[in-house]
């Protein structure tokens, strides 16, 4: 049986209250967002994929500028429509992913905006995976590269399919997309910051890869932990630093100090992890408040900040011990 993550399988664990991947923590309004539950797990087969119609977009016509687009003009079609506005050259997106899109959301019928992430200056961060996007987004956005500029329709079959009433959406409804690709992040994904010298030779030395793979943790040998909680970049992001109830979105890997033995990572797993900062262990979440995102981080966590004297059953984690991860910060959400 495949071990679970210690950040999500016991309630002392790193995230006590957090799912997989999920974001209900964060503080945004619905409105620029969307819901989890945005299309429902019933539904319906893959939709084709056409060229149109679509409402033209008359003013923000640039990569990352808020676009005013027009109310729809007659039936909208059956299928998703789908156009690219502008090519990107980034990373090909996959389902899967998580994407980090700044989008607008409005009616085709009566141009209404129910969802835009471009006021709040907050991009949504979310997979693209069945549940937790429109299904619309999911079968028209692989395939597209990063940086660009995609706009869709999407029939209420593959967007609202029951619609949604705090956005104002009825359940007939076809919806108009304009999306901007920012980024994407899959288990394949690393920090990219800049090399920060580690010169502590009392202090654990971590790998610098940027391949995806998992980096190495090297605790040194005949050395006693240090007693205060350590946070040190080992890769310096040039993102927005986070904060102290920020939801980030990351790869880990943890150690114990006395042994060296990994007991936890996502890179084991081929699978990221999103949580509250508020939802984790105090060395975690004071370790990680002010980091920039795209930073590759080395946190040393003290028992008294990490679970103490009561370790979660089974993690193979004593009574009092130290653990050491690094941590890549992905995204903030």
């Amino acid at each position: 049986m495949r071990r679970r993550s210690l950040m999500i399988a016991v309630p002392a664990g790193l995230v006590a209250l957090a799912g997989c991947g999920d974001d209900k923590s964060d503080s945004s309004k619905a409105s620029d967002s969307p819901s989890p539950s945005a299309s429902q797990p019933s539904a319906p087969a893959s939709p084709k994929i056409v060229d149109g119609p679509l409402p033209a977009v008359t003013a923000g016509t640039k990569f990352g500028q808020k676009p005013t687009v027009a109310k729809g003009s007659g039936e909208p079609s059956k299928d998703v429509a789908a156009r690219t506005l502008i090519t990107g050259s980034g990373r090909t997106v996959a389902e899967g992913d998580y994407l980090v899109a700044d989008f607008l959301g409005q009616i085709w019928d009566t141009g209404k905006v129910f969802a835009n992430s471009y006021d709040g200056k907050k991009p949504l961060v979310a997979a693209l995976t069945q549940g937790q996007i429109w299904e619309g987004w999911r079968y028209a956005l692989p395939g597209k590269k990063t940086g660009s500029r995609v706009q869709l329709a999407v029939p209420p079959a593959w967007g609202y399919p029951q619609g949604n009433p705090e956005q104002g959406v009825k359940a007939t409804d076809t919806l108009v997309f304009v999306i901007d690709l920012k980024d994407a992040f899959n288990a394949k994904s690393s920090a990219q910051g800049k090399k920060v010298p580690q010169d502590d030779a009392a202090l654990p030395k971590v790998g610098t890869n940027t391949d995806g793979s998992a980096p190495s943790i090297t605790v040194p040998p005949k050395t006693d932990p240090p007693k205060k909680l350590v946070a040190n970049y080992i890769l310096e992001g040039d993102g927005e630093p986070l904060k102290a109830d920020s939801t980030v979105l990351l790869q880990y890997k943890g150690v114990l100090w006395d042994t060296g033995k990994e007991f936890d990572s996502t890179y084991g797993r081929k699978e990221l992890i999103s949580f509250s900062l508020q939802q984790v262990v105090k060395g975690w979440g004071q370790g990680l408040t002010g980091k920039k995102v795209g930073s590759r981080v080395l946190i040393v966590v003290p028992p008294s900040l990490g679970y103490g004297d009561n370790p979660p059953a089974g993690s193979g984690i004593k009574k009092d011990s130290t653990m050491v991860f690094t941590v890549d910060i992905l995204a903030a959400m």
